[in-house]
């Protein structure tokens, strides 16, 4: 019998990227994924994903990038996606001050539809280097820090046009659920190890009679 072809990788991590329509949630991933920008807009309608293969400490990972669309009339399909998410991306525009004080309702979203232990991290879009978008800026990095720090989440300023902290962004999340996986496997071995242990035979015990 011909043996299964291996798998192209060791680990796959889930990822969900969310926030306000217009914040450049696509452009972030077309940025990790492909390595390119667009400078037009055209806003996801429902849910489309990419994925991007990388090493990770020595283990070939699979990152499938899940990309919502932010308009209110899609959150119904796109909340169907928070359970199965190992890391959520959620992306506000530093040039838009809503959506960055939206930010707490996408919190509020997770905390409603994903898993307890999901990975976060905030991040904040359009932090370009050069550009009309410089001027424009609303939210400054000490806010966003802030606000991170609140809800216990890393930060990024990040910039898909620039390519500013992007391939950062997401290796930091990978690695954290790749650490967080190791970690409870581990513990569950551990568990399983115990319960064996459990039922072995204790010296001195009572012997089984004879007739």
């Amino acid at each position: 019998m011909a043996r299964p072809a291996d798998k192209q990788y060791d680990v796959l991590i889930k990822l969900l990227l969310i926030g306000d329509s217009g914040v450049g949630k696509s452009s972030i991933l077309v940025r990790f994924a492909d390595d390119s920008f667009s400078q037009s807009f055209i806003a996801t309608i429902g849910i489309d994903f990419k994925i991007r293969s990388v090493e990770l400490d020595g283990k070939r990972v699979k990152l499938q990038i899940w990309d919502t669309a932010g308009q209110e009339r899609f959150k119904t399909i796109t909340t169907a996606y928070y359970r199965g998410a190992m890391g959520i991306l959620l992306v506000y525009d530093v040039t838009n001050e809503d959506s960055f004080s939206n930010i707490s309702s996408w919190m509020r979203a997770i905390e409603q539809h994903a898993s307890d232990s999901v990975n976060k991290v905030l991040l904040g879009n359009k932090a370009d280097t050069s550009g009309p978008l410089v001027s424009q800026r609303r939210v400054s990095a000490e806010r966003g820090q802030r606000l991170a720090g609140e809800y216990g989440l890393q930060f990024f300023e990040v910039s898909a046009k620039s390519n500013v902290n992007i391939e950062q962004a997401f290796f930091t999340i990978a690695r954290d659920i790749h650490a967080r996986l190791q970690n409870t496997s581990a513990a569950a071995a551990a568990g399983a190890s115990v319960r064996l242990g459990e039922g072995s035979a204790k010296p001195g015990g009572a012997k089984a009679g004879c007739c």
